[in-house]
């Protein structure tokens, strides 16, 4: 198993050993349930699926109310999959907790889905410094000014920074230190920010290139 579902609860700060103080993101991960083991010789890959948080089942469709009963626990508002080299070891309805999976000290990349700031000007969005408030400046202050050449190239290059739509994307932060476990409360400490609002999904794993 490589990572587990959790949801982001807030910030705040974590007092080391040595006193130090560390900010850190506070993320409930787990208890995830097993909803379906895949393998080989069936599916073409080792991998877990599995569920986390509840819902009420008839919020679901009766296909994945089907699906999700062969764990036993109900109905689950977020499915995701992870590779694994070895299911063997686990079975359908099986929960996996945070403490089975990480421990102090640990690297681990972090997904979600960022907060969305909906259509910005290009100095919200990529931080342009704008115009001139004075020396001739009329009426064109928060602009981004030229965009491109008319003869050549004679369009707009792909990549321009220009005003748009900023935020509500997918990202991920690799390298994060595991600070604490607190395997009682299902809670995990990462230090630094992860992507999200407070009570957005997350997605943790191993760290890919830790």
């Amino acid at each position: 198993m490589t990572g587990l579902i959790g949801k982001k609860l807030g910030m705040t700060q974590f007092y080391s050993a040595d006193g130090n103080v560390v900010p850190v993101t506070v993320i409930e991960t787990g208890p995830c349930v097993v909803v379906q083991k895949k393998e080989t010789a069936i599916d073409g890959y080792n991998a877990l699926q599995v569920g986390f948080g509840s819902k009420k089942s008839q919020r679901v469709n009766k296909a994945l109310q089907g699906h999700m009963a062969k764990a036993g626990k109900g109905a689950f508002s977020i499915l995701r999959e992870f590779r694994s080299n070895d299911v063997t070891g686990y079975q359908v309805g099986q929960e996996i907790k945070v403490a089975d999976l990480f421990k102090i000290g640990d690297l681990i990349d972090v997904s979600g889905v960022s907060k969305g700031h909906g259509f910005s000007g290009v100095i919200k969005r990529w931080s342009f410094a704008g115009f001139p408030g004075s020396h001739g400046t009329h009426e064109y202050f928060r602009h981004g000014g030229s965009i491109g050449n008319r003869s050549y190239p004679g369009r707009v290059r792909k990549g321009k920074k220009m005003a748009g739509h900023w935020g509500n994307e997918n990202i991920s932060i690799q390298n994060l230190e595991v600070i604490d476990v607190r395997a009682e409360e299902n809670l995990l400490l990462v230090k630094g920010a992860v992507p999200g609002a407070k009570q957005g999904v997350v997605i943790l794993q191993r760290a890919v290139k830790g």
